[in-house]
């Protein structure tokens, strides 16, 4: 049905983009924060490869996410929807029947498919529609498939196995470390395909090719090459309202309480976390992504067949290492929500540019579609970027999105982190959060980039969060988003708190009032 309703009606049109329809490589990476970029000005964190594509490419430097938590980014990503649509709102439950994945329009406009890495929704790596060819593995997988050889040593991760690849629906065991072989398996693919296109083209057939990889998602282990690369590198520790509470104001109750929990620095995945050691196991972790990169966008600029190819890099979600206390991701702050995004398309998008305008992952699909010219479905909640990365310096500034909403839903298995929805806009971010007894969060990005100085209870702010607030519940209004998703219990459930660890955070001051007023 799903097909009556959506691919008789799409039209295949020729694209206004000046090409022929481009070869897209998309590469998603775990836990990629925006600002683990060498080119960033990382204070020792080398990432050549991808440093390349920001100076041959476009950099969307205010690139987010909608939901930051692996398996509802992924879903955003492949439906162009947001969480509340598409109903993957934790790591358990699979993507439903009825949804339309953007590959399954690029197969219906003739393009040859493939994905290569982690699918993470829903406990399977079945083969998915859209897709002629096919290697995954299970949940999270793992970096290494055997009890000894790597280095670093790793702890307990919820929904890591060791079931090996389906590749084509054949079983075929892991052999090595899971970037290098995701790598090699996608370059099997690739080769071919470079070869004749160089040699004439096959039928002149486009292909897309997705690279979903595991790195560098906690808990982190880099290859033998890369470990301890880092260990003598600078680390200064992010400040919190504990080291330094005069420069914080307002902090949520529930953030307070995270700090002693599993996603909190005190009692983080229940051990006694070394946070500089983490961090630089997570950077060298990087380093096989940005090899990986290095070695497909190679493979094609070694044939010349490289520019006649969109290569769109981004990762599925921030990580928080300490900062405002909390560990992993989930939450509305920048390090969560914030990530990475690259395109490369040489002779569309001009190199060079940064496209400073609110991206996210939700526009993934359909700007996708629109380089290989398709329509995009009306059903998507995103919208095609590509206009922002081609325009002159000096022309004209396409109608674009001045906010953009944010959502995570509260999960049995991770009690901590409340359901909340937030407005991230050029300035101001307004966070809203819900069954909870507590307060709500704005922040001037511009003057408190590092959000601290919460002004939801400062008066001179008060139109601003009135506003804010009815821009929300607006826009969730108009994109059917003012219900909210219930699934089934599944997985364990990780609610402890360290025996030694902090106590339960009071109310901030200006909750308490004496009895008999009347509550104005």
């Amino acid at each position: 049905m799903k097909f009556l309703l959506f691919f008789v009606g799409l039209t295949v049109f020729t694209a206004e983009l000046g090409a022929a329809r481009p070869n897209i490589l998309l590469i998603l990476t775990d836990d990629h924060r925006w600002d683990a970029l060498g080119a960033k000005g990382h204070p020792f964190l080398k990432t050549p490869n991808l440093d390349r594509l920001l100076e041959e490419g476009v950099d969307f430097t205010n690139a987010f996410v909608t939901t930051s938590l692996c398996s509802p980014s992924r879903a955003s990503i492949i439906t162009g929807r947001y969480a509340h649509n598409h109903g993957v709102v934790d790591n358990y439950h699979p993507v439903r029947e009825d949804l339309v994945f953007f590959p399954e329009l690029l197969q219906k406009a003739g393009y040859e498919t493939a994905f290569v890495g982690k699918w993470h929704m829903g406990d399977t790596d079945e083969k998915q529609r859209g897709f002629d060819h096919w290697v995954s593995f299970r949940g999270q997988g793992v970096y290494w498939p055997f009890d000894d050889g790597l280095k670093v040593k790793g702890r307990y991760v919820p929904q890591a196995n060791r079931t090996g690849f389906n590749v084509n629906g054949a079983r075929v065991a892991q052999k090595g470390y899971i970037t290098d072989e995701l790598t090699d398996y996608a370059l099997q693919w690739l080769q071919p395909r470079i070869d004749a296109e160089r040699e004439g083209g096959v039928d002149g057939k486009p292909w897309f090719l997705y690279v979903s990889h595991k790195a560098a998602h906690a808990d982190f282990l880099p290859p033998n090459r890369h470990a301890f690369s880092y260990e003598k590198a600078p680390f200064r520790p992010p400040v919190t309202w504990v080291e330094k509470p005069e420069a914080f104001r307002d902090v949520p109750r529930w953030v307070k309480n995270q700090r002693n929990s599993r996603h909190g620095v005190e009692f983080a995945y229940y051990m006694n976390l070394d946070l500089e050691k983490y961090y630089k196991r997570y950077c060298e972790t990087l380093l096989a992504v940005d090899e990986s990169v290095g070695k497909l966008v190679n493979a094609m600029d070694d044939k010349g067949v490289l520019d006649n190819t969109l290569v769109l890099y981004l990762g599925d979600n921030g990580f928080l290492f300490g900062e405002h206390g909390l560990i992993d991701k989930r939450c509305a702050y920048e390090e969560s929500m914030r990530i990475p995004m690259i395109a490369r398309w040489p002779g569309v998008l001009r190199a060079g540019t940064k496209v400073p305008e609110l991206v996210a992952n939700i526009d993934v699909a359909p700007t996708l579609l629109a380089a290989a010219g398709i329509a995009s479905p009306k059903f998507m909640d995103g919208s095609n970027f590509l206009p922002l990365a081609r325009r002159e310096p000096s022309g004209e500034k396409p109608s674009w999105r001045r906010e953009l909403l944010y959502e995570y839903y509260w999960e049995r298995n991770y009690p901590q982190t409340p359901t909340m929805h937030a407005l991230r806009g050029e300035r101001f971010k307004y966070i809203r959060y819900h069954g909870v007894w507590d307060v709500d969060e704005l922040f001037d990005l511009k003057n408190d980039p590092r959000e601290q100085k919460n002004l939801i209870n400062d008066p001179a702010y008060t139109v601003e969060v009135e506003e804010m607030n009815k821009r929300l519940f607006a826009h969730l209004a108009a994109t059917a988003g003012m219900s909210i998703p219930l699934l089934e219990d599944r997985g364990r459930q990780f609610h402890h708190r360290r025996i030694d660890g902090g106590k339960g955070a009071p109310f901030p001051s200006w909750f308490y009032r004496p009895a008999g007023t009347d509550g104005k």
